[in-house]
């Protein structure tokens, strides 16, 4: 977390912690939705009539991924935010506007913030949103909303939470704001979901990562501590 944005957070801390004190739950639905059968599985034809061909079930459309223009050197979100990684700080990649990024070595090695993130987001948002930011049929796949969504709207809602994310189901975002779990590293997720949405990492855990710094240590036990 840059010294930059420490005191946007805090403001957003401020405004979420009575919210998450009162006991937000996220709803769960009694059961677990039952798996779907592949499409274009075939139908058995009994006795001497001649078989047809099965009739296949119409492939569902996945949603288009926005893309990322590369433009002049640098990766342009669709909502216009650079994310071309400039300097590191406590350990994490920067943009020059101090929006947390990620970078990926010319090996395939992740920064540690990154694999960070992988690891916070396995842990604590995977029930919901879906392993490697999926999604789900409950909530949506955060690897293709932080392309159109902006850094600070996503700290917003992962701060305070929100209301009616499935208005069938009646389920509700918890706050983390005051989630140490989830907010010493909120940066680290938010990278990592980036990495995801743009295709530059693929889904499962990173196959090699930098080593943790020193300087990430020192910021992690002061925000973890505090």
């Amino acid at each position: 977390m840059t010294s930059k944005t420490t005191a946007s957070l805090l403001a957003i801390c401020v405004a979420c912690a009575a919210s998450a004190i009162a006991g937000t739950a996220l709803a769960q639905t009694a059961e677990t939705p039952p798996a779907q059968a592949g499409a274009g599985a075939a139908a058995a034809v009994s006795g001497d009539a001649q078989q047809q061909p099965a009739a296949e079930a119409p492939a569902e459309e996945e949603e288009e991924t926005p893309a990322v223009a590369a433009t002049d050197g640098k990766l342009v979100l669709p909502n216009g935010q650079d994310i071309t990684p400039d300097h590191m700080e406590n350990g994490r990649w920067y943009t020059a506007e101090d929006i947390p990024t990620y970078k990926i070595a010319e090996d395939g090695a992740v920064d540690w913030a990154t694999f960070s993130g992988y690891r916070r987001y396995s842990a604590e948002c995977h029930v919901c949103h879906g392993p490697d930011g999926e999604g789900s049929t409950y909530a949506p796949a955060l690897r293709k909303s932080v392309l159109t969504m902006g850094y600070y709207d996503f700290l917003e809602i992962a701060a305070s939470g929100k209301q009616e994310v499935n208005t069938a189901a009646n389920l509700v975002m918890p706050a983390f704001g005051t989630n140490k779990n989830v907010w010493c590293y909120i940066d680290d997720i938010y990278a990592y979901l980036l990495a995801r949405g743009t295709g530059d990492l693929p889904r499962g855990r990173p196959a090699k990562r930098e080593d943790k710094s020193d300087e990430f240590v020192a910021q992690e036990d002061s925000c973890m501590s505090g």
